[in-house]
């Protein structure tokens, strides 16, 4: 009878707010609200369902959803959610990114992929941020490395992922995950111009490595965690779940040391080669390590 009792006056305190918080809704200053346009914005929790209900295909509908903004811009606020954009506009991109970078900076959201990627130049701000973007325009605007993309964008295309489609469409007739075939295949690219070090990914099972598939999926896994993170209407949820080992935090886990453990070992091996071998290698890694002395580094300061 108590506990009745109880629960009928907790219903009537939250329905006695209901018509408050209607009325702050219709009264809101529209110029506050987020343009989104595709995303209908609902009473307390604004876009927050949409995030929610698309959570496991995010990069499908929002791509969607960027298509279909006559800015190709997106703006989302919710309940948990930090608040920010979308944008598939070059325009926005440079703006944000090289124009005005000092006005939005990246603050709670390093904390969301910094056990994962240190404070790398995608997970930093202010001074940290900037001597690295230098360092990197300066090695991209470089001919060589331009062409070692190229060389190996170009091996990837011609000896592995054409001949993959022709044997799909010919006498092999077997259905293809596109997108798996698209992430295998950038995967590769971006190993080799990262640190010239080929996964084989996109070839056969038998021709990968064990430690390069293992690779794949803890980067993949990695990822999504991240993604989960962000998406998370309780911001401070996924440091209650690594704490007590839940998932996908326990996975996060195991993902982080498979990941930094692959990308040591190729960093001792460089570092083995000395200088002689770094001149040789046109990858970002020796480039950078050529930048930056190795003398009182540890392998882990590279990745």
């Amino acid at each position: 009878m108590e506990l009745s009792s109880i629960s009928t006056s907790l219903f009537f305190i939250i329905l006695s707010f209901l018509p408050l918080l209607y009325f702050l809704y219709l009264h809101q200053d529209p110029r506050k609200q987020p343009h989104a346009h595709g995303l209908k914005s609902y009473p307390v929790v604004g876009t927050l369902p949409h995030f929610v209900k698309n959570r496991d295909r995010f990069l499908e509908w929002s791509t969607g959803v960027v298509k279909r903004s006559p800015t190709h811009t997106i703006s989302f606020k919710g309940l948990g959610l930090t608040a920010g954009a979308i944008t598939a506009n070059p325009a926005n991109v440079e703006y944000v990114l090289k124009t005005h970078f000092a006005n939005y900076p990246k603050e709670g959201l390093i904390s969301l992929a910094e056990d994962f990627l240190g404070r790398g130049i995608f997970s930093s701000d202010d001074e940290q941020w900037l001597w690295q973007r230098k360092a990197a325009s300066y090695e991209f605007n470089k001919r060589s490395l331009r062409n070692f993309v190229v060389d190996s964008v170009r091996f990837e295309v011609v000896e592995r992922l054409l001949p993959l489609l022709e044997q799909a469409a010919g006498r092999d007739g077997r259905t293809l995950d596109v997108q798996d075939v698209l992430e295998r295949f950038a995967f590769d690219n971006i190993c080799r111009v990262a640190f010239d070090d080929d996964p084989a990914c996109l070839t056969e099972e038998s021709m990968a490595t064990p430690q390069s598939a293992e690779f794949m999926r803890a980067f993949d896994d990695a990822q999504n965690t991240i993604l989960s993170r962000f998406l998370s209407p309780a911001k401070s949820l996924w440091r209650v779940k690594r704490l007590f080992n839940m998932e996908p935090e326990r996975r996060m886990r195991e993902a982080i040391n498979t990941v930094h453990t692959y990308t040591e070992r190729i960093v001792r091996e460089r570092r083995e080669k000395g200088g002689a071998g770094l001149a040789r290698s046109d990858d970002f890694l020796s480039r950078f390590s050529q930048t930056v002395p190795w003398k009182g580094k540890e392998e882990a300061s590279y990745r």
